[in-house]
């Protein structure tokens, strides 16, 4: 049975520290089910949005909510999934 990549990545983040990611290390953050690992989280937003994902970062915030910074590989802009998911 195949997971629904809608139960792994919950909804995106959008701070201006992010902003600052997103156009410096061409990264974006999404908030994640907390049960999801690093791969499940990767496969996810490839499967989602329909890019290559170059590195996974995740954290705990103190809200106890998981946290992913998504590192998009070559060729791929966070700017651009950013306004295709409405960011700006």
């Amino acid at each position: 049975m195949e997971i629904d990549p809608h139960q792994i990545v919950l909804r995106p983040l959008t701070t201006e520290k992010i902003f600052t990611q997103m156009e410096e290390e061409n990264t974006l953050a999404f908030i994640v089910n907390p049960k999801a690992n690093k791969k499940q989280i990767k496969w996810a937003i490839e499967k989602l949005f329909e890019v290559k994902v170059e590195k996974v970062r995740t954290l705990i915030t103190t809200k106890n909510e998981k946290k992913a910074f998504i590192k998009l590989a070559e060729g791929y802009f966070a700017s651009d999934l950013a306004t295709n998911l409405g960011l700006f």
